[in-house]
């Protein structure tokens, strides 16, 4: 049986925290994550080393609750919806009725990546909605841009309040509507200057070989593994899915490589293709998911002239 809020809930329990002091935050997580252990439930902290620290001084010692690493969790968006989905896969197999997780986004996220985390809070009401999850995300609004809250209002169901309560958000957007928006990252600056490569209709194979010369020297011999798998999947996907011409471009850094792949056609046509895994893979969404797990960063950009994806291995920011 459910308890807190969430009782009588089926499903995910999505709520936001935006808070003005120290003590606003602490009035509304203490609270729950005291919940969560006497009700005996599964309680996770997953937050920065700075707000970690202030949870930690505010429960009482061996409190129960488990903390995990904010930045480890929060490293990409797939990798942090498969690690909760392991998780709550296995409380939830052990017998808990709920599990109580307060989280927050590192605040490099909301900077020159923001478009795909701000994907992300959207997806996980579907990802996480087949598990008995109450979470909260914290946003501190003296450090947040006013464009992140805004987007954080439409990607949470609902918020909780220092005084205890749980409005609904007026905001929300249902995530099959929200990701079928536009929201391409601002242009790496790298793009204004003329690509190192630029290849019409390439092979998977030439794809492979192009993101091979170009990284050798700009990044550890793992990340440019990635990329060139990450690559050739956006190429392959892009032959098979999109419509001609496919244009890859590519540019280098000091910190990192960037690359572009443009078709004529109007991209994948799951909301949720790179997010999640698309099962067989028949609609192209397996080639993105593997991507997204592959790369520090992947931009989708909607237009007239067709569909690009942006994918950045190294520093994104």
């Amino acid at each position: 049986m459910r308890t807190g809020a969430a009782a009588g809930h089926q499903g995910y329990f999505h709520e936001a925290v935006r808070y003005d002091s120290d003590e606003e935050f602490l009035a509304v997580v203490v609270p729950f994550l005291r919940g969560g252990i006497e009700a005996g439930e599964p309680t996770f902290v997953a937050l920065g080393e700075r707000t970690a620290d202030l949870v930690r001084r505010a429960l009482p010692a061996g409190s129960g609750v488990e903390f995990l690493s904010g930045s480890g969790m929060y490293a990409r968006p797939t990798a942090a919806i498969r690690s909760y989905r392991r998780l709550l896969a296995d409380r939830t197999a052990a017998g808990a009725a709920q599990i109580r997780i307060i989280g927050e986004l590192p605040p490099v996220a909301f900077g020159a990546t923001w478009d795909w985390w701000a994907r992300y809070e959207s997806a996980i009401n579907h990802a996480y909605d087949d598990y008995p999850l109450w979470s909260m995300c914290a946003y501190d609004n003296r450090t947040t841009p006013p464009h992140v809250l805004d987007e954080v209002a439409r990607t949470h169901p609902r918020f909780a309040t220092p005084d205890g309560r749980h409005p609904p958000s007026p905001a929300y957007t249902e995530p099959a509507v929200y990701l079928r928006e536009e929201r391409a990252a601002p242009p790496d600056p790298l793009q204004a200057t003329p690509p190192l490569v630029e290849l019409t209709d390439p092979t998977a194979a030439q794809a492979r070989a192009a993101v091979e010369a170009v990284g050798r020297g700009v990044l550890p011999r793992d990340d440019v593994d990635d990329m060139i798998v990450a690559v050739s999947e956006t190429v392959s996907n892009a032959l098979r899915h999109g419509c001609p011409p496919v244009r890859l471009r590519l540019w280098t850094g000091p910190d990192r490589i960037v690359a572009t792949v443009s078709d004529c056609g109007d991209g994948p046509k799951d909301p949720f293709a790179g997010l999640l895994p698309a099962g067989t893979g028949v609609t192209g969404g397996l080639g993105l998911w593997i991507t997204y797990q592959s790369c520090n960063h992947v931009s989708l950009q909607r237009g007239a002239a067709g569909f690009t994806l942006r994918l950045t291995a190294g520093n994104p920011h």
